[in-house]
């Protein structure tokens, strides 16, 4: 059985890679499906969807790399034909795994088997929590696999949230448009 995740992994931190265990405990192979592919330089979407990629390829074991698929899926922004979008990205998948009330829905009403993952400690394990932190010059590196600890600072993470408009005063900007 093929699993489906899908997420902005803005960055890919501990919650996400245990959501990757729990799929392949239950699924034979997995989808990962880097959402809104082409975003970036943004506050809510600060890096590429190769560096994403990158993130999670690293993150995971070999034994978990020959199981699984990482594809750039960008946004199409119709709910109505949302689904079909994203199948004609990806490898056929049996199962949608999401936390995502709308996802979940709009999977479910296309056919889909749909399930709810464990939710790992979203109070500390939050991409945007994150971002703030990173932006802040606070401690992050914790909440996030080494490896993307490793490929953030790479990047400047900080200094590209800073001029995305995540400033040290909490000030958002850059990012008119908030996507799910």
């Amino acid at each position: 059985m093929r699993g489906l995740v899908i997420g902005r992994f803005q960055p890919f931190h501990k919650g996400h890679y245990s959501v990757v265990e729990e799929v392949l405990e239950e699924c034979d192979e997995l989808v990962i499906a880097v959402g809104s592919a082409q975003e970036s330089h943004t506050v809510r979407n600060p890096f590429t969807a190769g560096e994403r990629y990158l993130m999670i390829w690293s993150s995971l074991s070999p034994e978990m790399r020959l199981r699984t698929a990482i594809i750039p899926v960008p946004d199409v922004n119709r709910y109505s034909v949302w689904v079909a979008h994203v199948e004609s990205y990806l490898p056929p998948f049996d199962i949608v795994f999401s936390n995502s009330d709308l996802t979940r829905s709009l999977f479910s009403r296309a056919g889909y088997t749909v399930r709810k993952t464990k939710a790992y400690r979203p109070g500390l394990y939050s991409a945007t929590a994150i971002r703030e932190k990173i932006a802040h010059g606070r401690r992050w590196q914790n909440l996030v696999p080494g490896p993307v600890a490793t490929i953030v600072e790479g990047l400047e993470g900080r200094q590209r949230l800073l001029a995305a408009g995540l400033g040290p005063e909490g000030r958002r900007g850059g990012d008119d448009c908030a996507r799910a």
